[in-house]
């Protein structure tokens, strides 16, 4: 990652004090995810354990760009111009505060999907929009970051926006698909505006990490374990009816519906995907 800035010392070491914990905690966050069915206890040990700690990893990024954030905003709000930062969410927040800024830098590459021809956001836009919607919503609050934001747009739809359809059969729709009732309640006005979409599903992971936490309060559970845990909870608020939600315990994600829990492994792998182009692509 690199920082370049036309500053004054003193404030360009702000802004690099601030970012650096940051970028050297997002570096050790691609951990190696396999699956191990039918491969043994110990290879199934070993990675729910790099999952517990990958979670952890993003936990503390989390927290780390928020602080970033903060740091770069009083610099900026001082009057600093000409900031270029690498920092994801930080950046994100500064330079793309509004949704029509946003909607002005995504860009759309075409896609064949289910053999349709059908368009979605090229990397950097799905990485811009999950960091600047983990920020205005705060995700950090709650042990979240854009990688999650992105490996939950990830499990629903792969960044391909699209009409799908539950089994309850009511329609889902957009980036993230929400049912109109959900969406309603969220606030968002149109589900196929992928800038709003993917602010409301920063949003609902809010409610799905708190309602998380709520459900796992009396267990003995170590960072890690928290952590995975929190994570398992969003998939579930997510991918569930109220009523579905509410059999979830924090013990036995095992009995959940086979969709769920995809959902669940599916969020990982986008969460460390998005760590890899955070590594790779400067916004």
């Amino acid at each position: 990652m690199q920082t370049t800035t036309k500053v004054s010392t003193f404030r360009a070491a702000a802004i690099v004090a601030a970012l650096g914990a940051f970028a050297g905690l997002s570096s050790q966050m691609v951990p190696s995810v396999t699956s191990f069915t039918g491969q043994g206890a110990t290879a199934a040990a070993v990675a729910k354990t790099t999952t517990a700690a990958a979670a952890v990893a993003r936990t503390t990024a989390a927290a780390a760009s928020t602080t970033a954030a903060a740091a770069v905003k009083a610099v900026t709000a001082a009057g600093t111009p000409g900031v270029s930062m690498a920092a994801p969410a930080a950046q994100a927040a500064v330079q793309f505060a509004s949704e029509e800024a946003l909607r002005a830098r995504i860009k759309w590459v075409p896609v064949r999907y289910a053999g349709e021809n059908l368009k979605t956001l090229d990397e950097a836009s799905r990485l811009l929009l999950a960091q600047a919607a983990a920020e205005r919503a705060k995700l950090g609050e709650v042990g979240l970051s854009f990688e999650d934001v992105y490996g939950v747009i990830w499990a629903e739809t792969s960044w391909i926006p699209r009409t799908g359809m539950g089994k309850n059969g009511v329609q889902s729709l957009g980036l993230a698909q929400f049912e109109p009732r959900t969406a309603r309640g969220l606030g968002l006005k149109n589900p196929n505006d992928p800038v709003q979409a993917v602010y409301a599903a920063a949003v609902n992971m809010k409610h799905g990490a708190e309602w998380a936490a709520d459900k796992i309060e009396h267990l003995k559970l170590t960072p890690e374990q928290r952590a995975e845990k929190i994570r398992e909870g969003v998939s579930i608020y997510y991918n569930l009816s109220i009523k579905g939600r509410n059999k979830w315990d924090g013990q036995n994600t095992a009995i959940l519906p086979v969709e769920t829990q995809r959902h669940i492994t599916n969020v990982r792998l986008g969460a460390e995907k998005a760590s890899d182009i955070a590594e790779e692509i400067v916004i």
